[in-house]
């Protein structure tokens, strides 16, 4: 009888145990997930910038500010050197900045 009492005692140990292990899996699954979202939300911002300095190059600012819209994003800057243009993104607050140009 004895050795049930035991077992019944090691049972109810193990339980806490088994109830940190899973809080912790679930809170480093949680913060992963967060870490992914973040580096889609940077590449999706990055992709609205390069698309909108190349619209900009053909269209002006115009373009680069529908380009931007079209990928979800908003046109924080615009600037034309030469034939060179750099715009800078705004996407669910993530900002992107790319640069294009009509030349070699």
């Amino acid at each position: 009888m004895g050795d049930m009492a035991a077992a019944r005692r090691d049972r109810g140990q193990a339980l806490p145990l088994v109830l940190i292990i899973v809080a912790i899996t679930v809170l480093t699954l949680v913060g992963a997930g967060f870490a992914a979202q973040r580096v889609m939300d940077r590449n999706r911002a990055q992709t609205a910038a390069d698309a909108a300095a190349l619209a900009g190059v053909l269209e002006g600012r115009t373009g680069a500010s529908r380009m931007a819209a079209a990928n979800g994003a908003t046109l924080v800057s615009f600037a034309r050197t030469g034939e060179v243009v750099t715009v800078t993104v705004d996407r669910h607050g993530v900002l992107a900045t790319a640069r294009a140009t009509n030349g070699p």
